[in-house]
């Protein structure tokens, strides 16, 4: 017996979703940042009195377009050019709500240090537009990369 899903799938939400990956990939901030609302909730998961250190200052909660436009530009600025990859595992999608997972390889600027990093982002579309960015990722991976006293980490 086949069930029908519970929550109905509209296409814009896969479509939106798998653009911004597209545009992510691509890496002009400016491009990205049109895929999202004017006003969002865009939240990191990591620790509150980590957010916005100088050594990953692209880590804090954003609220805006231009929050999200600016993101992209830091983490950039962080990392170094050519040295990375993401490897996008699943995209689920059930009603507005998408959930992409994956894993990140890059490479710390500031050390040197190559890192992977496992991630989940949660996302909402409304309207065309990306209205919920959550991201859930190996904080300590990211975090011993770019300390300078940090472990050297295998990418």
């Amino acid at each position: 017996m086949h069930t029908a899903p519970t929550h109905n799938t509209p296409p814009q939400t896969r479509a939106v979703v798998e653009e911004l990956l597209r545009r992510i990939g691509a890496g002009d901030p400016e491009r990205i940042a049109e895929l999202y609302a004017e006003h969002g909730d865009w939240k990191l998961d990591w620790p509150e009195a980590e957010h916005g250190r100088t050594d990953t200052p692209w880590i804090r909660h954003r609220a805006t377009r231009a929050d999200a436009a600016a993101h992209y530009r830091e983490l950039a600025a962080h990392h170094v050019p050519g040295q990375a990859g993401t490897e996008i595992e699943r995209l689920l999608v059930d009603g507005d709500d998408a959930v992409v997972l994956g894993e990140i390889r890059q490479t710390a600027r500031s050390t040197g240090r190559p890192y992977r990093a496992r991630f989940a982002l949660h996302l909402t579309v409304e309207n065309g537009l990306v209205t919920r960015h959550h991201v859930y990722e190996d904080s300590l991976a990211v975090a011993q990369a770019f300390a300078p006293d940090g472990p050297a980490r295998e990418a």
